[in-house]
């Protein structure tokens, strides 16, 4: 079938002004707004600080709101956030330079090759961070307010934003240590005194509370940088390069918040939340999820809600599931879609053991907080598969076990502090599709992409909206070769494509990238066209067979549905189900992906699924009961 797709209509946008309107009538903050907001901040502040910073926060949102167009303003006024994401929404994950041409900048590049191949098929492109940087290929930002001019400038991002709505990174929890701001920290500036967590010594943090402290990383916490005052050493989660802000410096928190709003004004409809878990740093705890990181994040959440309630939040947190969640708060005053970090790492197991049981039982139990809520169902990305959203749901000798078949695989695997002198795996650094075929299994091509693309599937019928990382689109294997070249795993999922490359191979049917990625359009094709995939549609997952992933999924207020059955093995298995039990009365249901019909004789239909087929058998539903979930046992 063609790589090409018939054009939606392109993103919702309108515009602000470039410069502040004030002879608009003077904008007022609404006074459940101005409590809310008030209360997080007496939380964070003592009295006389949260007054302060109240003031300068309700100064920031009018200023912004100056720059607010009437098509913006309509645009805001008519929005439900209740359709904020609907089952045509996809996510492509991209660095701004992962396509690259011989004669366009890479942001230029991306927006051209969208257009042909991704316009009607994604709706959202998160662009990883596209600003000056220093290290980590990008999450070490030297300006927050500029475009990487490697990369292009705001007038290509403008451009991407006409097609597609846009993720930003908000990297707020840590910049470069050669940034201006940790420059004049170093030079005593006295603006930027407490910008960043600092101290004298090593030793004043005792081993007892550095124990507690979650760490990310085997890295030192504390790096050493010299200062006009003399030897300081500075917080840093991540890298010696990566210093932490220091969020109890109100100056901070107003200064992200009108980075924030920054944002927004040029084309951001989703803010990324880039590891927020450690926003907030408080001696003799954890140092991870506290009730201050929270009002921090439902702080920003309140300013978009004042200032522009289109846009939403994502936390990014490689956390277990259970803290993971947490960030959706009450379902209304928090973050609007979290990352399903469980998911990857029990997928992957899935396959690695040709068992569901755990992933099915897992997704059975998930829980959805409101109707304006939604997981970002993501399987690979820039940085691996995560281990930790995992920990709770597998055992710990089990996810040691993927790990080593990851090692099999050709991958390497990231290690974490647990503050005893131990490590523990917290990422599997490989491509998707490497995790999933051995490039020395002497399997044939055909069975690889199948398991490939049932992969992909699972992601795909779970309630929420599904992302994908470019490299993982056309099935790109590991370049071991880059991370010894650059000293960095995660560069084992980080080359770039040339585009001439790309459009050859799409052109040649034959070629394992070009049936990927036409197999993954025909998938999102029929995804997206669905209305039982909404993200609040309803979910039951079921007990069929350990071998399969099987859910219904039914439309909201309708009975039309889709009853998902996808294989994890490489085994040919023959299924009888009682689909009458599902509420299906109608005697036949269609396969959306082939066509194929199935009747179902007296209520009951029996097939035979082969080697990691997928099939989404549409049909009609009397009732979404949930006789056959699966989930009685599982942790969650």
């Amino acid at each position: 079938m063609p790589l090409t797709l018939d054009p939606i209509a392109s993103a919702t946008r309108a515009s602000y002004r470039n410069e502040p309107d004030h002879s608009q009538p003077q904008w007022r903050l609404p006074e459940h707004l101005r409590d809310r907001i008030k209360s997080r901040l007496e939380i964070l502040y003592s009295e006389a600080e949260a007054t302060e910073t109240f003031t300068e926060i309700e100064r920031l949102i009018a200023v912004h709101q100056a720059h607010r167009t009437p098509e913006v303003e309509a645009l805001e006024r008519d929005f439900d956030p209740r359709d904020r994401f609907t089952e045509r929404d996809v996510i492509l994950i991209t660095y701004g330079d992962l396509l690259l041409s011989k004669d366009r900048p890479p942001l230029r590049t991306l927006a051209d090759v969208a257009n042909v191949f991704f316009h009607g098929l994604i709706t959202t492109l998160h662009i990883l961070p596209f600003f000056p940087y220093s290290s980590d290929r990008g999450f070490a930002v030297l300006s927050f307010k500029d475009v990487d001019p490697s990369l292009g400038t705001w007038d290509d991002i403008a451009e991407l934003g006409k097609s597609f709505r846009l993720m930003f990174d908000g990297v707020f929890n840590h910049m470069s240590s050669e940034s201006q701001w940790f420059r004049e920290f170093t030079n005593g500036h006295p603006s930027y005194k407490d910008f960043f967590i600092s101290f004298s010594s090593k030793n004043m943090i005792d081993n007892d509370r550095l124990g507690l402290i979650l760490r990310p990383r085997t890295s030192s916490l504390l790096s050493e940088f010299d200062t006009i005052e003399g030897s300081k050493f500075v917080w840093t989660t991540f890298s010696n390069d990566q210093v932490d802000l220091n969020f109890k410096n109100p100056r901070v928190l107003t200064e992200i918040a009108d980075i924030l709003l920054f944002y927004v004004r040029h084309c951001a409809d989703i803010i990324r939340l880039d590891a927020v878990t450690y926003l907030w740093y408080e001696l003799g705890t954890s140092c991870a999820h506290l009730e201050e990181t929270h009002a921090c994040i439902k702080l920003m959440r309140d300013i978009l809600d004042a200032a522009a309630p289109r846009v939403a939040l994502i936390t990014e947190t490689n956390v277990p599931h259970p803290d993971n969640v947490s960030y959706f708060g009450n379902g209304s005053d928090e973050a609007q879609m979290v990352y399903n970090f469980a998911l990857p790492p029990l997928v992957v197991h899935a396959f690695q053991t040709a068992d569901a049981s755990a992933l099915s039982a897992w997704a059975g139990r998930l829980e959805y907080p409101s109707d304006t809520t939604t997981f970002f169902n993501f399987l690979d990305s820039h940085d691996g598969i995560g281990v930790m959203g995992a920990r709770g749901i597998l055992s710990e000798d089990e996810i040691l076990a993927m790990a080593e078949r990851v090692r099999e695989h050709g991958g390497f695997i990231s290690m974490k502090s647990n503050g005893d002198g131990t490590e523990a795996p917290y990422e599997m650094n490989i491509t998707w599709w490497s995790a999933l075929n051995r490039e020395d299994s002497g399997e044939s091509d055909d069975l690889q992409i199948d398991r490939f693309l049932a992969s992909r599937a699972i992601a795909m019928v779970l309630r929420g909206v599904p992302g994908l990382y470019l490299l993982g689109m056309v099935g790109a294997r590991n370049d071991v070769e880059a991370v010894h070249e650059r000293g960095s795993k995660r560069d084992i999922n980080r080359t770039a494509l040339q585009e001439e490359e790309l459009l050859r191979l799409f052109a040649d049917p034959t070629t394992i990238t070009a049936r990927i990625a036409s197999r993954m359009i025909s998938l999102l094709e029929q995804r997206t066209d669905h209305p039982a995939f909404h993200p609040a549609a309803p979910m039951a997952v079921l007990d069929i067979s350990p071998q399969l992933f099987a859910v219904l999924r039914t439309e909201r207020g309708g009975n039309r549905g889709v009853l998902a059955l996808i294989s994890v093995s490489s085994s040919a298995e023959a299924i009888t189900i009682d689909v009458s039990e599902l509420g299906s009365v109608y005697g036949e249901l269609r396969d959306l992906i082939s066509g194929t019909r199935f009747p179902a004789h007296g209520g009951r239909l029996g097939l035979t699924l082969e080697a990691y087929q997928t099939l989404w058998l549409d049909g009609r539903f009397e009732h979404a009961a949930v006789p056959l979930a699966a989930n009685e046992n599982a942790n969650t």
